[in-house]
This record gives C-alpha cells, structure tokens and sequence, in this order.
C-alpha cells in the first residue's frame, strides 16, 4: 500500500500542480477586484487541484476512487462556497466602511490643518496691525515728537491696543480650553436668568455706546439648567457680544428663554441685517467673520467668539444654532432643563 502510494503521488502532483498555478495566477488578477469572487475562488483552488490529483492518479479512467472524489469534492464545495461567499461579502463590507472611514478621517485632519494655519494667518494679522501702531506711537514718545495733551492721547491709544491684543490672546486661550479633549466641567444647577444677568451686566457699557439696547423678557421666570457657571456666561457673553457689535445704533438685542421639549433654550436676536444663507453654517467656524453687515476686519474680535461658544455649549450637552429673522439673526442655545423635582432632589 505505502509502495502504490509512493508510486502515485508524483503523478497526482503532476496534475494537481497546474491546477494549483491557475487557480494562483487568477487568484492573483482577482486582488483588486471583487473580494467576494476572490475568496470563493480560494475555496475551489484546493479541492480542484485535489480532483485533479486524483484524475492523474486514475490515468484518467472511470474508478470508483475518482467517482468517490468527485462526490466528496462537490460535497464539500457546496458546503465552502456560501461560506466562502459570505465571508467575502462581509470582509468586502468592512474594507469598504473602513476606506470611508480613514478617508473621513484623513479629510478632518486636513479641515483641521486647514482651520489651524488660516487662524495662524488671521492672528498674525491682528496682532500685527496693534504692534505696529503700539511701536509708532512708542518711538514718537520716546523721541520727543509728542508732548503735552497729545502724549496722554498716545499712551490712552497704546492702553486701548494693549487691552485689543489681550483679548485676543484670552480668546485663544479660551478657544484651546474648549476644544481640549481634556476639558472636564463642574456641573451644578444654574438659574439661565442670572447667568444672562451677569452677561448684560458685563456687556452694558459697550451696548451703551454703541447706542443698542439691550432687551430681556423677565429673566426671574427663566429656566434653570446644569452647567458651569464660567463656561456657559462666557459662551452667552460671547452670543452677546456679537449681537451688540453688528447691530446698528439705535437698534436693539432681545433675549428670550422658556422650556421645549424637555430642553432648556435661549434666544438672542439681533439686528444685523442678517448672514447670507451661504455663510449660516460657517459663523462657528474658527476665524470667520463674515462679509456685508459681518464686515471681516472691523471690530476688535479675531473671529473666535461664536466657536468658543459653541465649543462651551457642545460640551454642556448642548447644542447652537443660527437662522435669519425680523431685522437680524436669532442665535439659539439648547440646554439640559432641570426639572423641579431633580432640583428638590439634588439641593
């Protein structure tokens, strides 16, 4: 028996190695194609190399060892081609999800490098132009140009550009925190009235002499929310700030606030004109500071405010939106609402 089978297997190798060259070589053009076809095809290579061992071996006359392969062999190919099918399908499916996903991935990357070198350049900008005045104005006092009455003109203007560039370095500090993946806030109930209180109170005197007035409806009967008591009055500051700025004088910023839902929600409308429908998703976005009533360049803001805003508010569960109306815009801030009895239980 040993000897028979010593004297067969070269001549089963000789038919079944052919076979196993094919079933490779289209194994090999199938790689970019379909993966389903490709590993069905890896499931037939073997058992038709093995049928072709057997002929061999047969010397290509009709046994019944050549009739038992071949019924073992289609046995087994109709059990391993779903199989094979099937696994394909799936691993076809998850190549895919994850080519989209790495492209996804890879295309935020480049938004983000993007939003990064474009806010490098704005902020250059910025800072550039207060540096230069503040470096002018100090050689002239330096040198003796100016004197007197104009001097304390001079030194209240370089105040005025120290305070300009300070901000936009707090800005950006603020921008990095509410970005961080670290960023962990203290959460407490917080009546939204007061945390608007403190804002309008912060913003009054540059509503004052912008000539806007600044309007809320009865902010004791607000809803309460939980929340960081710095973070969300610097994202409703912000809100309040860009309001007060773009709307014209003598024009007014209502704020508004109640229940929806089950979510806390407060409304600020200004009168700016309103935002081109094309710029609506763009007003969060790092650095960008519109165009016709959002004038880029005017003001004292680096575009930073309404992405710390909203950065603030995402990370309070929350969420922001923007839409033209009346005379200006409404910005719209969504909360979680602390029910009274979850405040009962929590005090």
């Amino acid at each position: 028996m040993t000897a028979e089978l010593l004297r067969a297997a070269p001549l089963a190798l000789l038919f079944a190695l052919p076979v196993a060259v094919v079933g490779g070589v289209v194994l090999h053009l199938m790689r970019r194609r379909s993966m389903t076809a490709a590993m069905v095809a890896l499931a037939l290579v073997p058992l038709a190399a093995a049928l072709g061992g057997v002929v061999g071996v047969s010397g290509l006359m009709y046994t019944p060892q050549l009739v038992g392969t071949i019924a073992v062999c289609a046995v087994v190919g109709v059990a391993t081609v779903p199989v094979a099918w099937w696994l394909g399908s799936r691993f076809a499916h998850e190549a895919l999800w994850q080519r989209e996903a790495d492209a996804a991935e890879l295309a935020a990357v480049r938004h983000a490098e993007a939003a990064r070198r474009e806010l490098v350049a704005w902020m250059s900008h910025d800072l550039r132009t207060p540096l230069a005045g503040i470096r002018g104005m100090t050689d002239a006092l330096a040198d003796g140009i100016v004197t007197g009455p104009e001097a304390a003109a001079y030194l209240a203007r370089i105040r005025r550009e120290a305070d300009r560039m300070a901000d936009m370095v707090e800005d950006l500090f603020q921008l990095s925190r509410a970005t961080s993946a670290g960023l962990h806030l203290t959460l407490s109930p917080l009546a939204l009235g007061e945390v608007v209180s403190d804002a309008v109170a912060a913003e009054s005197a540059a509503a004052a002499a912008a000539r806007v007035v600044i309007a809320a409806e009865d902010p004791q009967a607000w809803p309460v929310v939980s929340g960081s008591d710095s973070e969300l009055t610097r994202a409703v500051r912000n809100l309040l700030t860009n309001a007060v700025r773009h709307t014209p004088a003598g024009g007014r910023v209502e704020l508004a606030a109640g229940v929806r839902d089950g979510r806390a929600w407060l409304r600020i409308q200004d009168g700016c004109g309103g935002i081109p429908e094309a710029d609506l998703d763009r007003v969060f976005t790092v650095g960008f500071r519109g165009e016709q009533a959002r004038t880029p360049g005017q003001g004292p803001g680096a575009g930073l405010g309404l992405a710390i805003a909203r950065a603030f508010v995402e990370a309070h569960g929350g969420a922001i939106t923007v839409r033209n109306h009346g005379p200006g815009c409404v910005f719209e801030i969504e909360l979680p609402h602390l029910a009274p009895a979850r405040r009962v239980a929590q005090a």
